[in-house]
């Protein structure tokens, strides 16, 4: 089959186009034929080495196709069905992967493979952190930053389906066009303006709730700035760079405030976890709550091209590609 393979640590240059050999549905998993491979900045973060993996490796962590075969042990999950996953494992960047029963979604005969495979990973990070990391409830404050990204589009249109203000963040005038259009309230391309400045003159003392922050070490401090008294700011990612170790006094200085740093497998731990929300996603993508924007979908051979794209930033929505 072919695949994308990474036999050492490097730039988009060591992201290898292969012929090799499939995989087998392991025990107590299936083998998934896919139709759609997500890209996400995890997949970044494994080939630069921030997050250590052992060589070599196919990367990607999630995925939307057809069962391709059972392993031993399966059951609710039959040949030919129709799955998305996301997993804590690699794999992804290939025609077929091997994936645990325990990230295999049923997709419904109403939501397309793309739309699923987009809401696997960053469906189920906006969700758990909208839901679970800091509940966003009617009348709350949330700063979400890289909101024309693939989790940032998502997690505003959950924001605002949940009665939050959102004050969103984004790099140009057409990513902000986006965000509005994902129900963003108000808008600040950081480019152009400081947003702790624009922040601090819409909310004015009141602060906001919650920053969402996956930018990391060029948004942080000011993120934290930016927090009403026992605000909370939520770093779930790094695309400028590692946040550098923090003094915690100065989360008292601020106002008793809270820093977490979640991870979705903390919040996919059990299969029924898992399918509750790809429930919920489904749910609200069949209401019009949720719309899943495919930014981009590459070819599989095209992966390196994929990644320089979304490390310049120069992406919107979720990226794809077509094995």
């Amino acid at each position: 089959m072919h695949a994308i393979r990474i036999d050492r640590i490097g730039g988009p240059e060591v992201l290898t186009f292969v012929d090799i050999a499939p995989p087998t549905a392991p025990p107590g998993g299936v083998l998934v034929r896919q139709s759609a491979a997500g890209i996400n900045f995890i997949d970044v973060y494994l080939r630069t080495g921030v997050y250590p993996w052992p060589l070599p490796f196919v990367p990607g962590r999630e995925g939307a196709g057809v069962v391709e075969a059972v392993g031993q042990g399966v059951t609710g999950i039959e040949v030919g069905q129709r799955v998305a996953y996301t997993q804590p494992t690699s794999g992804g960047y290939a025609e077929l992967n091997a994936v645990d029963l325990r990230f295999v979604v049923p997709v419904p005969d109403d939501i397309d493979d793309r739309t699923a495979c987009a809401l696997m990973l960053q469906g189920m990070t906006a969700h758990y952190l909208a839901i679970d990391t800091f509940p966003l409830k009617p009348g709350a404050v949330a700063l979400i930053h890289a909101a024309a990204g693939g989790v940032g589009l998502l997690l505003v249109q959950i924001a605002k389906s949940r009665g939050a203000r959102v004050i969103a963040t984004v790099g140009t005038d057409e990513k902000a066009v986006l965000a509005r259009a994902a129900g963003a309230d108000d808008v600040v391309v950081y480019a152009e303006h400081d947003f702790a400045e624009v922040t601090r003159e819409l909310v004015g003392a009141h602060g906001v709730d919650v920053a969402y922050d996956s930018v990391g070490k060029d948004t942080w401090e000011r993120s934290l700035a930016v927090l009403k008294p026992r605000g909370m700011l939520v770093i779930f990612g790094g695309a400028s760079g590692p946040v550098p170790p923090i003094n915690v006094s100065a989360l008292a200085a601020g106002g008793s405030l809270y820093l977490t740093r979640p991870t979705l497998g903390d919040f996919t731990r059990t299969r029924d976890e898992v399918l509750g929300r790809a429930r919920d996603l489904f749910a609200m993508v069949r209401e019009g709550k949720l719309e899943a924007r495919i930014g981009a979908a590459y070819p599989l051979a095209s992966a390196a091209e994929a990644q320089r794209d979304l490390e310049a930033r120069a992406t919107t929505g979720k990226l794809l590609l077509v094995p």
